[in-house]
């Protein structure tokens, strides 16, 4: 999860700023947290605090979220949906939804349960089929990664089940991509960026030199690129203290109880550090 937040943080800079390249500073003055991790956070809470796995109370605590950190970044639609009264799910297919289910990739027990809590997670907003495959993709590559699933095999199965185009390269498409907040024009280019990465490192600077939305791309990137990579310490540490005591607290939280749930290796605990 803390590979998703290293994402927002360092492609926060970029979103509407590209930058075609991997050369750039990890972090800067001007490096934040988004809402992309707002709510990723707000899943981890959900699934932290809600063995039955309710909607309900994952809209309760997106929106409380949502109203601690109103100025994270919302999208105009999104942003009405966390302060309605009665919020319901409005036909979204945009990657709001395969931005935050990083903590359901990390949780699920099998695959099935990381596609059925992916689902669960963008229907409250994001009910648009596209939608819902984009985070169900995102889910699927964390937990077969973490499964000890090749990048190969993570591939060829969301390639056949999802219908993505993986067969393309980053330095194809680099040059003429733009801003997409979709999740089929933006879902592809982060699982493209953790096969073509070597490292964790690597993948984020491949996730923000795509362009356009570079803060969620990246931030896809990052969680899945990091089930199968270390996070460098000292990266983690700078992410770790942008975050607000109460959002650390949601993460530290999380990582208790799925360490409890599915006994992670220590690969895995260090990326809550």
């Amino acid at each position: 999860m803390l590979g998703a937040i290293v994402g927002d943080i360092v492609g926060s800079v970029y979103e509407f700023n590209n930058i075609k390249t991997t050369e750039f500073e990890l972090f800067c003055a001007k490096s934040r947290f988004t809402d992309d991790t707002v709510m990723t956070l707000a899943v981890a809470w959900w699934l932290t605090t809600d063995e039955t796995h309710s909607p309900d109370r994952l809209v309760e605590c997106m929106q409380e979220l949502g109203h601690r950190y109103p100025r994270a970044g919302y999208g105009g639609r999104f942003f009405h949906w966390i302060f309605s009264k009665k919020p319901k799910p409005y036909g979204s297919w945009g990657n709001g939804s395969g931005m935050r289910v990083s903590p359901i990739g990390l949780y699920a027990a099998t695959l099935d349960e990381a596609l059925t809590l992916a689902e669960i997670s963008a229907g409250v907003t994001h009910d648009h089929p596209e939608g819902i495959k984009g985070a169900q993709a995102v889910a699927a590559c964390m937990y077969m990664c973490r499964a000890g699933n090749t990048k190969e095999e993570i591939k060829s199965y969301i390639e056949t089940n999802f219908g993505y185009d993986l067969n393309r390269k980053l330095d194809d498409i680099r040059p003429g991509y733009t801003f997409d907040v979709s999740c089929q024009g933006s879902v592809p280019e982060a699982i493209m960026a953790f096969l073509e990465g070597r490292s964790f490192e690597e993948t984020i600077r491949l996730a923000v030199s795509i362009g356009g939305d570079s803060d969620t791309i990246a931030c896809m990137a990052g969680a899945m690129a990091s089930c199968l990579y270390t996070i460098p310490m000292d990266v983690a540490s700078k992410c770790d203290d942008v975050l607000t005591d109460d959002l650390r607290a949601i993460k530290d939280g999380f990582l208790s109880m799925v360490r409890a749930r599915n006994g992670l290796k220590n690969r895995f605990l260090r990326m809550f550090h």
